[in-house]
């Protein structure tokens, strides 16, 4: 445990910070089930919704820092052909 005043102030961030990481992982995750549970079912208009959906999720995420730039780009990149594949 800190004695500092400062290492105590920062230890309150990190705790903040972690569940505001955490929220936002979570619901990324939440919003790639959902992408691939439509994929699975073959509708390819709620496939699309999902993927925007998708999109934006893996744009915030990269935005704030937690996760790379490429990974989303990767992850989205990957997403767009599983969605061309059904929508073909």
């Amino acid at each position: 445990m800190p004695n500092i005043k400062s290492a105590k102030k920062r230890v309150k961030v990190i705790e903040k910070k972690t569940m505001r990481n955490k929220i936002e992982k979570t619901g990324l995750k939440t919003a790639i089930k959902k992408y691939e549970a439509t994929l699975s079912n073959g509708d390819a208009a709620a496939a699309q919704d999902a993927f925007r959906m998708v999109c934006k999720k893996l744009d915030m995420a990269a935005a704030h820092g937690i996760i790379s730039k490429n990974k989303a780009a990767r992850k989205k990149s990957r997403f767009q052909f599983k969605l061309n594949k059904i929508s073909a």
